[in-house]
């Protein structure tokens, strides 16, 4: 078996910025390898160890780019395998977007392979896109699995338990197939300075543009491009209260008062979709998820309003299903057509139907962004050429382009992305779009397009344990972290009640299964925005709290004057939070008369 891992090195997260050209800045930053590759890394050694197997590692990157590669072989070398390492290098790659860089690293790939495995982290924490790995397997024409979070081969077939984004499919497929290692896969690959100076030069080789043909690469190469970047403020008071508990507790609902933390959100609820304007124009696309109807109307409601901006028109492109609202309802939300997906079920069958039907040149293919949004629409984009957003939190018109704004650097900053290409593509992040009133409508126009089934993935069972849009939507959110036991989690249920707030958590809380992966909040897990976030049990550590950065107002609860949480939070009380949470419903419910 021949193994090949993709790995990534990006800044330290705490460093991240971009420079004048809206590129990710590099020089005088502590770089690393991106978490999620650490997995991969960790995890082509394991299964190489086990069977003598070859291992490569591949990086696309500058020439400081080798460290992620020599640390890769170090962990290989530490545990007995003998691995190299391939660095995609050439000043002529500078500037790629996701497909470019799929582009470049698919040419590597049939450069030195063939291989049975491809591991790919999940998504790279500075980007957040996940869309290289679906890439990848769409141009390398391949099966692909994401997010693994439990992975066994037996002779060719892998055996796999995918963690999605609030459930998990179980799967089977034969080698070769590309796979996105999730968090909770392995444990990671860490190699100190001198183990990754120690690896022999020879161990590496440099593939440059040259080598791996005419291109274009690069930014030649990238439909999409960045245009303007807002900063996203989160300056945080930093009050930090002492004395008696009861006490601390008023002070502090006064200030969350103060701050508008209880204001009800505004609202539109009579806002409608904006009116049919029949089948005219360029087709607006909108990819329907199964048994995600709150993205879909989000998605058919903007799209509705690009289709104004640009005289097009709206298309619900909707998988047959059960799950999958009927054409009049999708009228109602804002789909002027309806092009019903026959015959077709699983993630890369799916997309290749869409493609097909994009021939057409729709003006632009909105998804929703989660595993099964992130993988189709990562499919398609490379199928058909087209530039794609990932994670987009708003979308907009200029000069009759799409610009879909998307956050970077775990929200620190957000950048309109443009597109060049002649359909303009986008996921979008759930939750963020206005949920619109239905429209009165008339029945759509249906047509379907007929899928044909590989049969590479064999799906055994898909299972959902949570409900992704809850954090997205929720106006308060109390955050616990593992000083709150998960068997004192009822005693928190009055502050839950009185704030009308949902639980959320931290990465360790859900790693031991406390509570779902859809409520772990984080870099590598939801950036959400409430007018509310209560940490508790919490010590406020960077990877988590930059989550709740884009949150109204931060209040922390935490036994010790000198947590780190307190440093983002903006008020803060010091005691134990058994004690502390009874006078807090104490102190909302006499403030709000919740």
């Amino acid at each position: 078996m021949r193994i090949a891992a993709l790995v990534k090195q990006i800044p330290a997260f705490e460093e991240m910025e971009l420079g004048p050209d809206g590129r990710l800045r590099r020089e005088g930053h502590e770089l690393e390898m991106n978490p999620y590759c650490r997995r991969a890394v960790a995890q082509a050694v394991a299964l190489a160890a086990s069977g003598g197997h070859e291992c490569v590692f591949l990086t696309l990157g500058p020439p400081a780019a080798d460290d992620v590669l020599r640390e890769a072989i170090a962990w290989a070398t530490d545990r007995g395998v003998a691995a190299t390492g391939v660095h995609v290098s050439d000043p002529a790659f500078a500037g790629s977007d996701t497909l470019a860089t799929a582009k470049a690293l698919t040419a590597a790939l049939v450069r030195v392979g063939p291989f049975d495995l491809v591991l790919v982290g999940r998504n790279s924490v500075d980007a957040d896109t996940g869309q290289v790995g679906p890439q990848l397997a769409q141009m390398l024409g391949l099966p692909f699995l994401t997010g693994v979070k439990e992975l066994r081969v037996d002779a060719d077939l892998v055996h796999a338990r995918c963690e999605h984004d609030d459930g998990e499919m179980i799967a089977e497929v034969r080698f070769p197939v590309v796979v996105s290692t999730a968090e909770r896969l392995i444990d990671p690959c860490k190699v100190d300075p001198s183990g990754r100076a120690a690896v022999p030069a020879e161990r590496l080789r440099r593939i440059d543009a040259a080598e791996l043909g005419p291109g274009p690469w690069g930014q030649a190469a990238s439909p999409t491009w960045v245009g303007d970047v807002r900063t996203v403020a989160s300056a945080r008071a930093g009050e930090v209260l002492t004395g008696d508990p009861a006490e601390q507790a008023r002070a502090a609902v006064a200030r969350l008062l103060d701050r508008g933390a209880f204001t009800p959100r505004p609202t539109d609820p009579d806002a409608p979709v904006l009116p049919t304007r029949g089948v005219v124009g360029a087709p607006v696309a909108v990819l329907v998820e199964p048994g995600r109807p709150h993205d879909t109307r989000e998605l058919l409601g903007a799209a509705a309003a690009l289709a104004t901006g640009v005289g097009g028109h709206v298309v619900a492109l909707a998988p047959v299903g059960a799950d999958v609202p009927e054409p009049d309802r999708l009228a109602a939300w804002g789909a002027d057509a309806v092009v019903t997906v026959v015959g077709v079920t699983t993630e890369e069958d799916v997309a290749r139907a869409v493609a097909d039907w994009a021939a057409c040149a729709p003006w632009a293919v909105l998804a929703p962004s989660t595993a099964w949004g992130r993988e189709v629409a990562g499919r398609v984009a490379a199928a058909i050429d087209a530039g794609l957003t990932g994670d987009a939190v708003e979308l907009d018109v200029r000069d009759g382009r799409l610009v879909a704004w998307k956050p970077a650097f775990g929200g620190q900053l957000v950048a309109a992305i443009h597109c060049e290409s002649p359909t303009q593509m986008a996921t979008v992040r759930v939750g963020v779009l206005p949920l619109l009133a239905p429209r009165a409508t008339t029945a759509p126009a249906v047509s379907e397009v007929v899928g044909s089934v590989r049969g590479r993935v064999c799906v055994l069972t898909r299972t959902r344990d949570d409900d992704l849009d809850v954090l997205a939507e929720a106006a308060a959110v109390v955050g616990v972290g593992r000083g709150v036991d998960p068997a004192d989690y009822p005693d928190l249920d009055p502050l839950l009640a009185v704030l009308g707030a949902e639980l959320g958590a931290t990465r360790k809380v859900t790693d031991n299964g406390w509570l779902p992966r859809a409520r772990q909040i984080g870099i590598t897990g939801r950036s959400i925005a409430p007018q509310l976030f209560v940490a508790i049990g919490s010590s406020g550590k960077f990877n988590h709290m930059v989550g709740v950065r884009a949150a109204g107002t931060v209040l922390a609860v935490n036994p010790d004057p000198e947590a780190p949480v307190f440093g983002v939070a903006d008020v803060g009380i010091v005691g134990d939070w058994r004690t502390v949470v009874p006078h807090l419903v104490a102190a909302v419910a006499a403030a709000t008369g919740r």
